[in-house]
């Protein structure tokens, strides 16, 4: 900003104008130091200083920012923040205005963290595909975590709630210090050796990162990428994350919702078999009515050969009648004709004789011709009436035979049909009886019984 030097500035002016100086001189940079003098305000903002043995400066970290903090601060702590350097105007003082603060020396663990995350991602080790699913009942579940850890009372009371009485083995492990990601390894291969549980359980309480580092170790994640059980990553809070949370199956935000994940719940499976009983004796109503209605349906078209043949019988003798009325009125129709033609002839007079000589003969022929027909069609009638008394199944039952259906009402004529066990309807010239095949051969009479 270029000040015009004989101009004369007012104290706001100045202020402004070293600030924007500053701003645009300095970008936003993390400063290490000590708090100091902290005050937290009532609208929720925060005031201190940051020192270290050379200065101290001004800090204000407002309340959109500061809310999202895993911790409090308080005096002599030493912090890592992220800040704009300004001014503010209205008293002339040079402060840090704070975007983010952490615990001094988790600049290294947040590298490290990132690190080992890009490495283990390059390698797999976090691919949706390798993921294993969770058994939707497991028979047993296994917990790895320390057995002093508040996370252990809240998953054991989350699994006996939602599925009382299933059966948890405890992999005792420390969840901090030096040792204890090797321990969480080794009891992750130890599960796997026993093979008695259907999924894990990884869980801790919540806790800073430097806290949680032993889940951010490298042989922990490939002891998870390793297992054949599946398992669930239930460790800190749920802005938490952790190696483990990636390497595991599933990613629970809480050690609570891990237990939730790992188990269906026995009450919501109470009210779906509920659901599914009532939805399944609805479905067997609707069949069996749907097959009632059906098999009244097939028993109102179902008909006995010998009522059908009295059918048949009934209908052919009313085509016989039809017939008969027919030739009569045909006849009938002719002879009027020839009346008529007769009466003609006899008005007119002309050559009259062989005229009726020639109608006497035509009606001769007529007549004859007719007789003919007639008796021919009779003849027709009784061939065909008794061919039907021939094919007429109840004049054969009546001789003693029978007819013989299988199962599916089909008639049985070839011995090659039956098997012993075959269930057999006879119909016979009175009645009719049921049998059961006990030998049945090609060429020989089935024994039946």
């Amino acid at each position: 900003m270029t000040v015009d030097r004989n101009r004369v500035l007012s104290v706001g002016e100045f202020n402004a104008a070293a600030r924007q100086v500053i701003e645009s001189a300095l970008p936003l940079l993390w400063v290490r130091g000590e708090i100091s003098n902290f005050v937290s305000a009532a609208s929720g903002h925060w005031y201190f200083s940051l020192k270290d043995e050379q200065a101290q400066v001004r800090c204000v970290m407002f309340r959109h920012k500061s809310q999202y903090l895993d911790f409090k601060p308080a005096n002599g702590m030493s912090v890592e923040v992220l800040a704009l350097p300004t001014l503010y105007e209205a008293r002339g003082d040079f402060q840090l205005t704070l975007e983010r603060m952490r615990p001094a020396g988790l600049g290294a663990l947040y590298e490290a963290f990132e690190k080992l995350k890009r490495k283990l991602e390059q390698e797999g080790l976090f691919a949706v595909e390798r993921k294993r699913g969770l058994p939707f009942f497991p028979h047993q579940v296994g917990v790895v975590t320390s057995p002093q850890a508040a996370a252990l009372r809240d998953v054991l009371r989350t699994l006996a709630k939602r599925m009382p009485g299933i059966p948890v083995v405890l992999y005792p492990v420390p969840v901090q210090g030096e040792e204890a990601a090797q321990k969480i390894a080794a009891a992750l291969q130890l599960a796997n050796q026993r093979a008695e549980c259907d999924v894990l359980i990884l869980c801790r309480g919540g806790g800073s990162m430097e806290d949680l580092w032993a889940f951010n170790e490298e042989v922990v994640a490939r002891a998870l990428a390793a297992s054949a059980i599946p398992v669930i990553s239930g460790v800190g809070h749920e802005t938490d994350f952790t190696i483990a949370d990636f390497a595991a199956d599933l990613r629970a935000a809480t050690p609570t919702a891990a237990a939730q994940a790992a188990v269906p719940d026995c009450a919501e499976l109470r009210q779906r078999l509920r659901q599914d009983g009532r939805r399944m004796s609805y479905a067997t109503l609707r069949h069996y009515e749907q097959q009632a209605q059906r098999l009244d349906y097939l028993q109102r078209r179902l008909v006995h050969p010998a009522q059908r043949i009295r059918q048949q019988r009934q209908h052919l003798a009313q085509l016989q009648q039809r017939l008969g009325q027919a030739q009569g009125r045909n006849l009938e129709q002719q002879r009027w004709r020839w009346q008529g033609l007769h009466q003609k002839l006899r008005v007119r007079q002309p050559a009259v004789a062989p005229l009726r000589n020639r109608l006497a003969t035509l009606a001769q022929r007529l007549d004859a011709q007719m007789s003919y027909r007639l008796q021919h069609t009779a003849r027709d009638l009784d061939a065909l009436q008794l061919h039907l008394q021939h094919l007429d199944p109840q004049r054969v039952l009546q001789r003693g035979y029978s007819l013989v259906r299988d199962g599916q009402g089909q008639i049985v004529r070839d011995s090659a049909q039956l098997a012993a066990g075959m269930a057999l309807e006879l119909t016979l010239a009175q009645g009719w009886a049921r049998a059961e095949v006990t030998e049945a051969g090609k060429n020989k009479t089935d024994v039946l019984r």
